[in-house]
Order: structure tokens, then sequence, then C-alpha cells
């Protein structure tokens, strides 16, 4: 079995001067959940090679499990270091494609034309799709073969505008992806801000918060079994 992992190449958050990226929790926790049970993950990203890391998320108040074995995993640091551009990818040799978030994918995965295609073919393929925190942004644009917006009709959860507020960036982001997702016709719902909390609807995973990166993983998981 194989999953892609997609991760965003934006390292500028806004005009704040400040550095963003993936969020490492929300790679880390997914990559073993998959490859713990003998999933095999490619890494893919825009621009390829080496993606830019959310410096905040690798603070020590961050820290879990997970983020501390993939720093000393070697085999997770040379995949990292070498990510493939997303353009050079097929989707159809996979099994399943997820998203980590960090606030990156709000500038960069939202607009790639390569991303847009990438989840497109998802969908008329009905391919296994997750996606956590702020990459459910990249379905702002995405569409269906008839035009309408992919998460239309769809029950999905994502990044929620308190969670949003909280780390006090509601001004600097370009979309709140709660409300962007309800503009678009899906059907959303939350947990409590910062608890694990995953929406599956068919063939579309998605998860609120870091912290619910490894549920997402699993659910998918599950559907891939």
């Amino acid at each position: 079995m194989k999953v892609l992992m997609v991760l965003t190449s934006h390292d500028k958050l806004g005009d704040t001067g400040e550095k963003t990226g993936f969020w490492l929790e929300e790679l880390a926790a997914p990559y073993y959940t998959f490859t713990d049970k003998g999933v095999e993950v490619v890494l893919a990203s825009p621009k390829g090679g080496l993606p830019p890391l959310d410096p905040k998320s690798d603070e020590a108040d961050f820290q879990t499990d997970s983020t501390r074995r993939f720093a000393t995993d070697a085999t997770a640091q040379a995949l990292i270091s070498n990510t493939h551009t997303l353009a050079s990818v097929n989707v159809a040799d996979y099994d399943a494609v997820f998203y980590p978030g960090g606030h990156g994918p709000l500038w960069d995965l939202t607009n790639d034309k390569d991303s847009i295609a990438l989840i497109e073919q998802c969908y008329k393929t009905d391919k296994l799709l997750g996606l956590v925190c702020h990459a459910p942004a990249a379905l702002k644009y995405p569409k269906k073969p008839d035009g309408t917006p992919l998460v239309a009709g769809k029950n999905v959860t994502g990044f929620t505008n308190g969670e949003e507020e909280a780390v006090q960036l509601t001004n600097v982001v370009p979309f709140l992806v709660e409300d962007m997702l309800q503009q678009n016709g899906a059907t959303y719902s939350k947990g409590d801000d910062w608890h694990p909390y995953a929406v599956v609807d068919g063939k579309l995973v998605t998860g609120q918060n870091p912290a619910s990166s490894e549920l997402v993983a699993e659910k998918m998981l599950a559907l891939l079994s």
C-alpha cells in the first residue's frame, strides 16, 4: 500500500515578517500511523526538495512522541529533505493522498494548479483523500465534473475560526478555513478547540487541528483495509 503526503512549499506568514510552513506533528503523527502498518509513504510539495517547517511547530511545547521520533529517524529525514515536485506526481500510483496542514497551505496549496488537479483526480477516481487542520484550504478551488465546488454537500471539518482567533492570526491569513468551507456549500462541523475531531464522508476524510492528524490517518487506514 502506498500513500502520498502533500506538503506546502510556502514559508512566509503573510506580511508579518515571520516564517511559516507545514506543522510538524501533522506530518509526523500520520507518517508513523501509516509506516508502522507497513504502508509506503511518498512526500511531495509544489517546489520539491526540503519543504519549510513552521518553526513554532518545532518548539518544546508542541513536541510529541511522533515529532521526537521523526527528528532522529534517518529514513524520514531523507524523505523530507528531497520531496518530489507535485507536478511530477501521478495520483494513480497511490492508494490514498494525505495533506498535512500548517499555515503554509493557505497561500500555496490553495492556488496551486497541480494540487487542484490532483484533488479533482482523487474525486473522479474515487481515491481516498485526507486533509487536516489548515490543509482543507486546498479544497477551496477544486471542482466536481459539473463545475460545482468539490466540497459542496460534503460533511467536512478543518481549523476553526475560534482556533485561528486563539493563535491571533485571524487578520493575517488570506481566509478562514471554516468560513471558506461553508461558503463552498460544505456541511461544516467541529469539536472542542484543540481536541481531536475528524469527519468521514465517503472517500474524503478531514481533521480539525494538529491533535486530529493521527485520527485522520487511522480513519484512512480503516477505509483502506
